[in-house]
C-alpha cells in the first residue's frame, strides 16, 4: 500500500490505451515524464501533454507520444489515492515505453486486481462491489450488465446493510435480556418480538438466496431445451434460431444421439439452447442414453420448447412450476422452422418468458455470496428454533454471531461489541447510568 503502482487499464490492440498510476508518488512520477506539472493543476482536470524520455528540467528529451493526463487527488479517485490516468495512442511500443519510464520514477507494476484491492482497502467500495467490477468487465449482454451495475452501485450492499442493522437490533435485544433480566423495572422486547424480528431476517435472506437461480441463468445463459419426438424438426429449429447449420438434419430417426448446445442473444438476454435426442421407445441402447439425456436436459431447463408436428403427440415429460413450456406445432401454416415461418413470434415468446431485471433489482449471481446467504440462513433458523424452544440468550447469541460473521464475509465488515453497546444506549431504555458503566467495564 506504500508503493506507487502503474498498469495498462485498457485492453491492448486498440487505437488508444490508458495507463493508470496510483499512490503517493503518482503525481510526481507523471510530472517527471511529461510537460505537465501535475502537482500544480486542479484535481479532476485533463491536460494535453507530451511524454518525454527525460524530465523537462534535464533537457529536451525524446518525445514518445502526445497524450492527455487526468489528475485525481485523494480521496476522490477510484483507489482513494492520488492517481493519474495517461491516455496515449494504442501502440504497444508507446505503452510499454511509458510504463518503462514510470518504473524509472518510483513506480512498480500493479498486480492483477490491485487497483480494485486498494479501492476496497481505502473504503471506496466493499467486497461485493469489488467483485462487481469483474462482473461488469465480463458482462456480455444487457441483463448481466444491469446486474453488475446494480451491485457496483451498492444496491446489494444496501440490502446487506439493512440486514446488518436488523441483526444488530436483535443482538442488542438479546444483550438486554442477558444483562437486565433481573430488573423488573426495565422494559425491553419480549420473546415474541425477538421471534418476529428473526423471522423477518430469515425471509429476506431466503428471498436473496432464491434470486441466485435467476442470476445464474442470466449470467450463464437461460437454458432452453428443445424437446420432441424424432424428426419433428428440433435440429432444424435450432439451426434456424442460430442462423447457422449447427446441428445435423436428417430424415433418419434417432440421428441426434447427444445434446447440442449453443447461445444467441435476444433483446439483451442470452439464451442457451439445447437440442436433444428425439423421445420415443427404442431398443437401441445408445439412442436410449441420448433420450435419458434429453429428459435430464428438460428437467434442468428454465424454458422448454415442446415440439411436435401434425399427427404426432407431444412427449409426456415432467414439468415443474418454475419452468415455462412453449408448445410448437411444426410443419404447419403458422410455423415452419425450415422456412423461418413463425420464428419472430417464438423469439418474442422467449423474451417474454425470460426474467425481467433492472439496475435497481438486487439479484445474486456470485456463488460465494449465495453460499454465504445459505449458511447465514441456517444460523438464523437455529435462532428461530431456539426462540421457540425458549433457549437461553447466551445460546442464541452464538448462532446469531455466526450469522453476522458469515454475512460479513460478503462485504468485509463486522459488528463489533462497541457497536452493540452504542445501539443499546441509543435505541433502548436500559435504566440507571450505573448499569451503563458496568457494561462498559466488561
Amino acid at each position: 500500500m506504500n508503493d506507487t503502482i502503474c498498469a495498462l487499464a485498457t485492453a491492448p490492440g486498440g487505437a488508444l490505451g490508458i495507463i493508470r498510476v496510483s499512490g503517493s508518488k503518482a503525481i510526481a512520477a507523471v510530472s517527471a515524464i511529461s510537460r505537465v506539472r501535475c502537482d500544480a493543476v486542479a484535481p479532476n482536470t485533463t491536460h494535453f501533454t507530451r511524454i518525454l524520455t527525460s524530465p523537462p528540467s534535464e533537457g529536451r528529451g525524446e518525445v514518445i507520444d502526445e497524450a492527455m493526463v487526468t489528475v485525481f487527488r485523494a480521496p476522490h479517485s477510484y483507489t482513494g489515492e492520488d492517481s493519474v490516468e495517461i491516455s496515449c495512442h494504442g501502440s504497444r511500443y508507446i505503452l510499454n515505453k511509458v510504463l518503462e519510464l514510470l518504473l524509472q520514477h518510483d513506480c512498480r507494476m500493479a498486480q492483477p486486481g490491485e487497483f480494485t484491492q486498494r479501492a476496497f482497502l481505502n473504503g471506496k467500495m466493499d467486497l461485493s462491489q469489488a467483485e462487481a467490477v469483474a462482473d461488469l468487465i465480463a458482462s456480455t449482454n444487457k441483463a448481466t450488465h444491469q446486474i453488475a451495475m446494480s451491485q457496483l452501485r451498492g444496491h446489494f450492499s444496501s440490502e446487506l446493510h439493512d440486514l446488518r442493522s436488523q441483526l444488530l437490533k436483535l443482538t442488542s435485544l438479546l444483550e438486554l435480556e442477558l444483562d437486565f433480566s433481573d430488573h423488573e423495572d426495565l422494559e425491553f422486547a419480549d420473546r415474541t418480538e425477538l421471534l418476529h424480528l428473526a423471522q423477518t431476517i430469515d425471509a429476506r435472506l431466503s428471498h436473496l438466496a432464491q434470486t441466485f437461480e435467476t442470476g445464474n441463468a442470466l449470467k450463464q445463459g437461460i437454458p432452453v431445451a428443445i424437446i420432441g419426438a424424432p424428426n419433428v424438426g428440433k435440429s432444424t429449429l435450432l439451426n434456424a434460431l442460430l442462423g447457422e447449420e449447427r446441428a445435423i438434419v436428417s430424415d433418419i430417426q434417432g440421428t441426434t444421439r447427444d445434446a447440442i448446445e449453443d447461445t444467441i442473444q435476444l433483446d439483451g438476454i442470452t439464451f442457451r439452447f439445447i437440442d436433444t435426442a428425439g423421445i420415443r421407445h427404442t431398443d437401441d441402447q445408445i439412442e436410449n442414453l441420448g433420450i435419458e439425456r434429453s429428459i435430464g436436459a428438460a428437467q434442468r431447463a428454465r424454458i422448454i420448447l415442446l415440439m411436435t408436428e401434425p399427427g404426432v403427440p407431444y412427449p409426456d415429460i415432467p414439468v415443474s412450476d418454475s419452468q415455462t413450456v412453449i408448445r410448437i406445432e411444426n410443419k404447419t401454416e403458422a410455423f415452419q422452422a425450415k422456412f423461418g415461418i413463425g420464428l419472430d413470434h417464438l423469439r418474442q415468446q422467449l423474451i417474454d418468458a425470460a426474467p425481467k431485471t433492472s439496475e435497481s433489482d438486487v439479484i445474486v449471481t456470485n456463488a460465494r455470496h449465495y453460499d454465504a446467504l445459505l449458511h447465514a440462513r441456517e444460523a438464523i433458523l437455529r435462532v428461530i428454533d431456539g426462540l421457540q424452544m425458549q433457549l437461553s440468550g447466551d445460546l442464541l447469541s452464538e448462532d446469531l454471531r455466526q450469522a453476522i460473521d458469515i454475512l460479513a464475509e460478503i462485504t468485509g465488515g463486522q459488528i463489533t461489541t462497541q457497536e452493540t453497546l452504542n445501539n443499546i444506549f441509543q435505541h433502548f431504555c436500559v435504566g440507571k447510568f450505573s448499569e451503563y458503566k458496568r457494561i462498559l467495564r466488561r
